[in-house]
């Protein structure tokens, strides 16, 4: 395992040399997960690729792009669907990356979707389906005072047609732990599915939760999303997917800006490696 050393590290120098002085403990450590069948699955994702109006969702292009090189010179970049079938393997030998974005930025299509396309990088798109039919733009941004324009139907249909996996992520970013009950969740999740294959025409198989840390999830959410019939949902509070892991749940770490944190967690950090603990999504394969 090999990286360009770039001077973006030395922006947070500690975390650069922690990340060059143990890493060939993770060559090591990569190297027997291999030999044993345990090799990670790691699935990305990202918000919005653009270099105007910055924010902590917010990637350069440059970087986004130099992101995906390294990925593809160290890792297998795969579909979601592929990641999932690898989590539930019982052995994986080749470590794996998956890329998803969420929301559904306007700005992603100006470079990143069609550069992502014409590289052939396959991707899982998730969307907020009411913001895409409405127009509207996310809360986030306009609580910041720099609202951002949503992706149109249009542009989720021509994503489609080219390729693209869309998923739902709920009609309007809703934090589903939130929501009283199993007929909201319904509405939002489910909701989200139908929208969306209106638009494309296609089937949507996945379901990404907004916010996606342990705060935001919930076994009613997750037995909507089972009954729904996706065929998995996407959490965003880190960690690493396993072989015999459950395939219905997949984690995923944010693709950080920052090489070094970035460099951090591709690598599978000793620190970190095993002991992000696991919501435990109960029962929801049970039906009513």
């Amino acid at each position: 395992m090999t990286m360009t050393l770039s001077p973006t590290m030395y922006k947070d120098p500690l975390l650069g040399l922690y990340y060059l002085t143990t890493l060939p403990l993770r060559r090591r450590l990569a190297a027997e997960r291999a030999a044993e069948g345990t090799a990670p699955t790691i699935v990305l994702f990202y918000h919005r690729v653009a270099d105007d109006r910055p924010n902590d969702w917010t990637i350069p292009i440059e970087r986004f792009q130099a992101q995906v090189a390294w990925l593809r010179r160290q890792f297998e970049i795969v579909s979601l669907t592929e990641a999932q079938q690898r989590i539930g393997s019982d052995v994986n030998r080749h470590p794996a990356v998956c890329i998803t974005f969420d929301d559904g930025y306007a700005d992603n299509c100006r470079t990143a979707i069609p550069w992502l396309i014409r590289q052939e990088v396959p991707f899982t798109y998730f969307v907020t389906s009411a913001h895409v039919l409405e127009g509207l733009p996310f809360a986030h941004d306009v609580a910041r005072g720099c609202p951002l324009a949503p992706n149109t139907a249009d542009e989720i249909r021509a994503m489609a047609a080219a390729g693209v996996e869309i998923g739902a992520h709920t009609r309007r970013h809703a934090d589903l732990a939130a929501l009283p009950d199993e007929s909201a969740l319904e509405e939002e999740i489910a909701g989200s599915k139908h929208d969306l294959e209106a638009i494309t025409g296609r089937p949507v198989r996945y379901f990404a939760f907004p916010f996606g840390q342990q705060q935001h999830l919930s076994t009613a959410a997750f037995r909507v999303a089972f009954r729904a019939g996706f065929w998995g949902v996407c959490s965003a509070y880190g960690g690493y997917n396993l072989p015999g892991d459950d395939p219905f749940h997949i984690h995923r770490i944010h693709g950080d800006p920052g090489w070094a944190r970035f460099c951090n967690w591709m690598t599978a950090d000793p620190r970190k490696y095993g002991r992000v603990a696991r919501f435990n999504a109960g029962d929801y394969r049970d039906r009513p």
